[in-house]
């Protein structure tokens, strides 16, 4: 196994940080999974992940919880407030009895009363409970609990790793490893988990966004001239990585390297970038590593 001596791109954004729980584990999982479906920013919206699964000793209300992040791709906190209290409503809001509250330190603030309190029709209350200001807001399964002021802060978005493989097994193999490798970092998250479809900057369609990065695709390999697929490589997943801090960043992708490299049919590790057109890190692969390794 090898490491490709290239670099990813990463890029910054805004990041709201915050703690869902809920009664139970399955209500639990679908409001995180709810709020934090559908990376959307390459269309100007929002992504989201799960950073980590708390638990009853570890939340405000003493119930089950998840760390959950919400990003946008730039600096306008008014854009960021809209598309936070979007995916609380129709991902958080709806699911029985659960309840959000701020997990970030940071002076940075969205009031929540606007475009989530509201949504008790003027019969919303502020009310202290768990020792901070929550928005009661009444609904049909009683009421919904979210914290009236929802930190955010500055972090790095984009990081990402290409893992070349031999199989299919073995690429889904890399990949669930690199992302529960991850999930073990403070202060990052997958957006995609394992993605298998990179994409970038230039295309024929336009209308619809990014499509395939067809110079690594390896069903293409044998149809292009100029293919960039390694020989024998049938299967490159990609683990895109945002964190609240560049070294969180680096822990990150340092991590998921370390737990894939002994997979069998692993054959080497690469990382997407676009000459710098795409964000203003750069954060070198070989630079990461601390063990010996073979290098192409």
């Amino acid at each position: 196994m090898y490491i490709e001596d290239t670099y990813c791109e990463a890029f910054e954004g805004l990041v709201v940080r915050i703690c869902i729980t809920a009664r139970n584990e399955r209500l639990l999982k679908r409001a995180a999974y709810s709020a934090t479906a559908l990376p959307s920013t390459v269309f100007d919206e929002s992504e989201g992940g799960v950073e980590k699964w708390l638990s009853t000793q570890e939340t405000p209300d003493g119930r089950i919880g998840a760390i959950v992040q919400i990003w946008i791709n730039r600096a306008n906190a008014a854009k960021l407030e809209y598309e936070v209290a979007k995916r609380i409503r129709q991902g958080i809001l709806v699911v029985p009895t659960t309840a959000v509250f701020n997990a970030l330190d940071s002076s940075l603030r969205i009031d929540t009363m606007d475009r989530v309190g509201h949504c008790g029709d003027g019969y919303e209350t502020v009310e202290h409970r768990f020792g901070r200001e929550m928005i009661a807001v009444p609904i049909m399964m009683g009421e919904f609990m979210v914290e009236r002021y929802i930190s955010y802060a500055r972090g790095i978005m984009g990081g990402n790793l290409w893992l070349y493989c031999g199989t299919e097994e073995a690429a889904l193999e890399a990949g669930e490893r690199a992302v529960d490798a991850i999930r073990d970092v403070d202060g990052a998250i997958t957006p995609f988990d394992i993605c298998a479809a990179g994409s970038k900057p230039q295309t024929r369609y336009p209308e619809i966004g990014p499509t395939t990065n067809h110079l690594y695709c390896p069903t293409l390999k044998a149809k292009l001239t100029g293919s960039k697929v390694p020989e024998g490589v049938t299967s490159i997943p990609e683990i895109v990585i945002n964190g609240l801090s560049l070294d969180v960043m680096k822990n990150a992708m340092r991590a998921a390297i370390e737990h894939v490299r002994d997979v069998e049919g692993l054959q080497g590790i690469s990382a997407g970038n676009y000459g710098g057109k795409l964000g203003s890190y750069r954060i070198y692969l070989r630079e990461l590593m601390t063990f010996n390794r073979e290098m192409r």
